[in-house]
Parts: structure tokens; C-alpha cells; sequence
């Protein structure tokens, strides 16, 4: 018997690789190994990414879609698909090419192109999404609602990564979603991890740790400086380390230095070995606009440490005073306030970071690439 053909489709364009490729990437590796026929298709960008190369290498053929499309293309666009983005362009040809029997198709943002998922309703083609991010401030208008109502329904499954980003796409889209089911992201340390509580710096210095990419508009560091530049911290004994890069790094940096910050804000750039990260620091700082669920505070929360940070979609792995620390919104006086929340506990915060450390084992499972894997094998075994 022919091996099963599963297509994966990542419909981010704008970035080389991130988070959100982690998970369909990860389960068409195991599919493979597992004789399926794995196809991906994928924004093209010079040079590739070495995890895009480790799929070709380990037997998922990739198609590249161009990014920026050509000129002499969106002018052929333009007159004869004028309702059809690149990307679904691109992969009518890859359906076209090789006939998949099933299409996964993961997206960054509330949910993946229209297009995209009309054309697989369209040729009676089954398939499923993932949701890898939500907001409030997307809200579509009420006839793209519908199209999205119809489109969704016809899906095997819609995945989201966090609960709250279900909810929020119901609210969206006015209706209930049936076919919704939870899944968790990958992370980057041992789901055993235990790094040790690393000892207070001089004159009994803690240090914050905020970690993702430099993205003032969805992270909101600036939010968190605006913070720490208050008079109550000036008095403190405290050091706030960044992980990640990004396009705002040099807007973060000028806007640290004017609140007075430079010295007490590190710009440490990527760090690829996150355990090394809680190894220095004492407590995860997020106070982000807009999440799915963050790894890195899944990540902290394995660590032993404990986490403050916004109540947007994801947040939901937080229990407020026992496992972390919530502020209701991304605003300088939520974050401030959870934030002092937590400087009055700071003495318990070991015993906080142990209590998260337990808590998060039981929300996310060791291995989430199996595991969303074995439920493409089932979605499959009843095709």
C-alpha cells in the first residue's frame, strides 16, 4: 500500500524560522520516519534556514515559494486569481504536483489566509490548522466572518496552542468552534530540567529575565521599562537581562538609555542554550500585548522559576500569586502592580518557582511533537 501523502504548509512569509515552525516541522520529521510521504511548503529565504534544511535532509521534500513574489507573477495574479494570495497560489501548484490525501496548514497570526483554506474546501480536500497566536485588536468584518464561519467548519481540526486563543477566535468569528482542540508548542529545555537557584548578585541584586524576540509592539518591553523606571525600582537592587534579537533592538536601547536604564538593562542578543538562562536569573519577566502560548514561560516555569507576566492569551499556564504573577493588562500600571506583587513576595521566590515547576508538568505534555503527531496518525487512520 502507497504511503499516505501529508502536506504542510507554513503560511509565515516574513521570517526565516520561529516558534511557530516548530511544531508541524517537528511531526512531519516523525511522519516521515514513519514511512508517510511528507511535503512542506515554505517562504523562501536566502540563505535557507538550517532546520528547513534538516527536513530535505531527513526526507520532507520542501517547496519554496518566492518571497517577495515577482513582479511578472503578481501582474499574472492580478488578472487571473485576483481573490488568491501568493502563498495559496503556490500550493494549488503543490496539490496540483502531488496529491496529498491530507493538508496541515500552521500560521503565526489568528488564523491562516481565507484563501488558503477555501481552496481545500473547495477540491474536497481534508485538512487541519494551527493557531499559533491571537489578538484582540484583529476583528474580522462580518463577511469575511462568515467565509471564516464556513471555511473552519469544514476543517477536521482547528488546534490552538493556548485556550484563551479559542476563545478569542470564537468571539471573532461568532460561533462556536466544535472541531477546536488543544495542542502545545515544543520547548527548548529537558521537560526535567533542574538548573540551580542562582545566588543573589552584589548588595543582594535579583535579576529579571525577559526573553523573546525585540518586538516592542507584541512583547512590550517598553512597557516594562517604563516600569522599572519608576522611583520605588531606582532604590532597588535589581538587573534586568534581555534574551532575543529583533528589528526594535536599537528603538529599545535609545528608549532605555532615556529613561535612565542603560545600566541597569543588558541587551545579552540570542542565547541559544535557554536552561544557561535560568542558571543567572531569578524570575521571568512578559509583559506582552499579544501571545500564543510563550515558551518562554514554559520554559521558565520548568526551570523552577517563577513567572510575572501580562493576562493575554497564554497566560492561562499562570496561577496568579501561587505559581506567578498576573497583571490584567499590557499597561505600565498592570505590570507595575504585578510587579510590585511579586518584590513583596521576593523572599518566597524559589519556593514560587518550585510550585510553578509543578504545576506546568501537568499542562504540558514531555514530548508535544509525538503527540500531535499521533493525532495526524488518527485523523489519517479514518480517512
Amino acid at each position: 500500500m502507497a504511503p499516505k501523502r501529508i502536506l504542510f504548509v507554513s503560511s509565515v512569509n516574513d521570517t526565516p524560522w520561529g516558534a511557530a515552525e516548530e511544531l508541524w516541522s517537528g511531526a512531519a520529521l516523525d511522519l516521515a520516519a514513519d514511512g508517510f510521504a511528507s511535503f512542506a511548503s515554505y517562504a523562501a529565504h536566502s540563505p535557507p534556514h538550517p532546520r528547513i534544511l534538516n527536513l530535505t535532509e531527513r526526507g520532507v521534500e520542501v517547496w519554496f515559494r518566492p518571497t517577495p513574489y515577482p513582479l511578472r507573477k503578481r501582474a499574472w495574479r492580478a488578472l487571473t486569481a485576483p481573490e488568491k494570495t501568493p502563498t495559496t497560489l503556490e500550493v494549488e501548484r503543490l496539490i496540483a504536483a502531488r496529491s496529498p490525501q491530507f493538508v496541515v496548514i500552521s500560521d503565526g497570526a489568528p488564523f491562516p489566509p481565507l484563501d488558503l483554506l477555501e481552496l481545500c474546501v473547495a477540491n474536497h480536500l481534508p485538512f487541519a490548522i494551527i493557531v499559533h497566536c491571537n489578538q484582540y485588536f484583529w476583528w474580522p468584518a462580518d463577511a469575511l466572518a462568515e467565509r471564516y464561519r464556513a471555511a473552519l467548519a469544514a476543517a477536521l481540526r482547528c488546534y490552538f496552542v493556548s485556550d484563551a486563543n479559542r476563545r478569542i477566535a470564537e468571539k471573532q468569528i461568532g460561533c462556536e468552534l466544535f472541531n477546536a482542540e488543544l495542542v502545545r508548542n515544543p520547548f527548548n529545555v529537558d521537560f526535567n530540567a533542574s538548573p540551580p537557584w542562582p545566588p543573589l548578585g552584589q548588595d543582594g541584586e535579583l535579576r529579571f529575565a525577559c526573553v523573546g524576540r525585540l518586538d516592542a509592539p507584541g512583547k512590550g518591553q517598553d512597557i516594562l521599562f517604563e516600569v522599572l523606571a519608576g522611583p520605588a525600582w531606582a532604590e532597588r537592587s535589581w538587573r534586568l537581562h534581555l534574551y532575543g534579537e529583533g528589528e526594535n533592538r536599537a528603538g529599545l536601547e535609545r528608549w532605555a538609555q532615556r529613561l535612565g536604564l542603560a545600566e541597569r538593562v543588558v541587551f545579552e542578543g540570542h542565547v541559544a542554550d535557554v536552561e544557561a538562562i535560568w542558571s543567572l536569573n531569578h524570575v521571568l519577566v512578559m509583559p506582552s500585548r499579544v501571545e500564543g502560548l510563550p515558551l518562554s514561560v514554559v520554559e521558565a516555569m520548568l526551570c523552577g522559576r517563577s513567572v510575572v507576566a501580562t493576562d493575554v492569551a497564554g497566560a492561562e499556564v499562570v496561577e496568579d500569586g501561587i505559581t506567578g504573577f498576573l497583571a490584567e493588562a499590557p499597561s505600565a500600571g498592570c505590570v507595575g502592580n504585578a510587579l510590585e506583587r511579586f518584590w513583596g513576595r521576593k523572599e518566597e521566590a524559589k519556593e514560587i518557582g518550585a510550585a510553578a515547576a509543578e504545576r506546568i508538568r501537568q499542562l504540558v505534555p514531555p514530548d508535544p511533537v509525538r503527540v500531535f503527531a499521533d493525532k495526524i496518525r488518527r485523523l489519517l487512520s479514518d480517512l
